[in-house]
C-alpha cells in the first residue's frame, strides 16, 4: 500500500488489527477505495482545464499538478 494511503488509514482510525490471513483483503479494498477518490479528484481537475483551452498557463500548471498527484498517491492513468 502506498505510504501516504497507509498514513491516511492510521489517521482515520481505519487500521484493523487481528485480521490475520484476511488482512490483505482489507488492505486491497481500502487501497482501491482511496484510488477511486484520487481518480475522481483528478477527473474534476481535468474537466476544468479542458474548458480553459490547451497550452494556456493554467492548463500546463494543472497538467503538472495532476502528474504530481498521481505520483504522490501511486495512481496509474
Amino acid at each position: 500500500m502506498n505510504p501516504q494511503l497507509r498514513q491516511f488509514e492510521k489517521e482515520s482510525k481505519l487500521e484493523i488489527f487481528g485480521l490475520g490471513a484476511k488482512r490483505h483483503i482489507w488492505e486491497a479494498a481500502l487501497e482501491k477505495y482511496a484510488e477511486l477518490i484520487v481518480k475522481e479528484c483528478i477527473l474534476t481537475i481535468q474537466m476544468g482545464i479542458t474548458r480553459d483551452g490547451h497550452n494556456t498557463e493554467q492548463y500546463l500548471r494543472s497538467v503538472k499538478h495532476i502528474k504530481q498527484i498521481r505520483e504522490h498517491f501511486g495512481v496509474e492513468e
